[in-house]
Protein backbone atom coordinates (compact mmCIF):
# COMPACT_ATOMS: atom_id res chain seq x y z
CA UNK A 1 0.00 0.00 0.00
CA UNK A 2 2.71 2.45 0.88
CA UNK A 3 4.81 1.70 -2.60
CA UNK A 4 1.38 2.58 -4.26
CA UNK A 5 1.15 5.39 -3.08
CA UNK A 6 4.72 6.54 -3.35
CA UNK A 7 4.40 5.17 -7.44
CA UNK A 8 1.08 7.81 -7.52
CA UNK A 9 2.79 10.67 -6.04
CA UNK A 10 6.30 9.99 -7.99
CA UNK A 11 3.71 9.61 -11.65
CA UNK A 12 1.50 12.61 -10.33
CA UNK A 13 4.43 15.24 -10.00
CA UNK A 14 6.69 13.80 -12.97
CA UNK A 15 3.32 14.03 -15.58
CA UNK A 16 3.31 17.85 -13.51
CA UNK A 17 6.61 18.42 -14.59
CA UNK A 18 6.25 17.30 -18.21
CA UNK A 19 2.87 19.14 -18.56
CA UNK A 20 4.34 22.66 -17.33
CA UNK A 21 7.94 21.72 -19.82
CA UNK A 22 5.43 21.55 -22.39
CA UNK A 23 3.26 24.69 -22.16
CA UNK A 24 6.41 26.87 -21.70
CA UNK A 25 7.49 24.98 -24.79
CA UNK A 26 4.53 26.58 -26.92
CA UNK A 27 4.74 29.74 -25.82
CA UNK A 28 8.65 29.53 -27.32
CA UNK A 29 7.34 28.40 -30.21
CA UNK A 30 5.02 31.06 -30.62
CA UNK A 31 7.18 33.57 -30.47
CA UNK A 32 9.51 32.47 -32.96
CA UNK A 33 8.30 34.32 -35.11
CA UNK A 34 11.07 36.49 -35.76
CA UNK A 35 10.70 39.27 -38.55
CA UNK A 36 13.30 37.45 -40.65
CA UNK A 37 11.20 34.16 -40.62
CA UNK A 38 8.16 36.20 -41.47
CA UNK A 39 10.70 37.87 -44.44
CA UNK A 40 11.45 34.34 -45.83
CA UNK A 41 8.05 33.12 -46.14
CA UNK A 42 7.04 36.45 -48.03
CA UNK A 43 9.57 35.67 -50.17
CA UNK A 44 9.04 31.90 -50.47
CA UNK A 45 5.31 33.09 -51.38
CA UNK A 46 6.62 35.44 -54.24
CA UNK A 47 4.79 38.32 -52.55
CA UNK A 48 8.35 40.51 -52.55
CA UNK A 49 11.52 39.73 -55.43
CA UNK A 50 14.98 39.07 -54.46
CA UNK A 51 15.94 42.58 -54.88
CA UNK A 52 13.31 43.55 -52.15
CA UNK A 53 14.11 40.58 -49.84
CA UNK A 54 17.83 41.07 -49.68
CA UNK A 55 17.59 44.83 -48.73
CA UNK A 56 15.36 43.95 -46.22
CA UNK A 57 17.55 41.57 -44.85
CA UNK A 58 20.55 43.91 -45.07
CA UNK A 59 18.08 46.10 -42.74
CA UNK A 60 17.65 43.40 -40.39
CA UNK A 61 20.89 42.53 -40.15
CA UNK A 62 21.09 39.05 -41.50
CA UNK A 63 23.74 39.85 -44.19
CA UNK A 64 25.70 36.29 -43.72
CA UNK A 65 22.98 33.91 -44.10
CA UNK A 66 21.88 32.48 -46.86
CA UNK A 67 17.81 32.66 -47.37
Amino acid sequence: MMAMMFLFWVVFIVGLVVAIRWLLGKSKEAKTDSALEILRQRYARGEINKDEFEAKRKILGDEGSEY
